[in-house]
């Protein structure tokens, strides 16, 4: 009788072979910078070898670039989750800073990755043919809140939503990717949980006063409260 051979584990699992590859490459990118990866590392941690890397992803900066893509695509899809046009204004607003705020706290790897990427002039980024699009429908997610909130009476102006995202993303990401020398230079521990919570409040604060027209201080300094992460989908 004729012996069955089967498939190797990972002809059988296609699919789990390259999350499990992009994963492994999203943390060894993160820690050394496209530079300083090293394939062999990327293959050992995902438990493939070189060929079967290449063959369901491509060459360094073809993966380098998949693990961009990929990044975007996540913060982007849990963006969706956040079901803002449902909320007032400014109650929208301060769940899209606090989600962002948070984002970042539980994925250094993305803040590592936009590092690295902005070292290289966007060079990777600028070969995707999709990374743009993910990002068409967030601005107008924004602009329909920012509009909403003009209309009600929340907001005094209706600011260029783009500008208002890249303001509420820059509040947090320097913070936090800054945080080793501001601790040191103020003589802080700018990452324990009060002074994080001190900071999300602070941030609120800050742009909805600007939206509002009222005093940063009329929106109190009590800690913000804690936002319950999305659940993340199964691999």
């Amino acid at each position: 009788m004729a012996k069955t051979t089967q498939s190797p584990k990972w002809q059988r699992d296609p699919a789990g072979m390259r999350l499990r590859i992009l994963e492994a490459a999203k943390q060894e990118f993160a820690a050394h910078g496209l530079a300083g990866a090293r394939v062999d590392r990327i293959a050992a941690n995902a438990g493939a070898n070189k060929r079967m890397l290449y063959y369901h992803v491509g060459k360094k900066d073809d993966l380098y670039l998949a693990v961009l893509e990929g990044a975007y695509e996540q913060i982007r899809a849990e963006e969706r989750g956040l079901d803002l046009e449902h909320l007032d204004p400014p109650d929208a607003i301060e769940r899209l800073i606090g989600f962002t705020w948070n984002y970042f706290i539980r994925n250094p790897e993305f803040l590592a990755l936009l590092n690295t990427e902005n070292l290289a002039k966007a060079r990777h980024l600028k070969r995707s043919t999709k990374v743009k699009s993910m990002h068409s429908p967030f601005v107008e997610m924004i602009r329909t809140v920012v509009r909403r909130g003009v209309e009600s009476g929340d907001f005094k102006v209706a600011v260029d939503p783009v500008q208002l995202y890249i303001s509420i993303a820059a509040l947090g990401f320097f913070y936090l990717s800054n945080s080793a020398t501001l601790s040191f230079i103020f003589g802080r521990d700018l990452l324990k949980q009060e002074a994080k919570d001190e900071r999300l409040a602070h941030m609120v604060a800050l742009v909805l006063a600007a939206l509002t027209g009222k005093s940063a201080a009329s929106f109190g300094r009590g800690k913000a409260p804690k936002l319950r992460a999305p659940a993340r989908q199964p691999a």
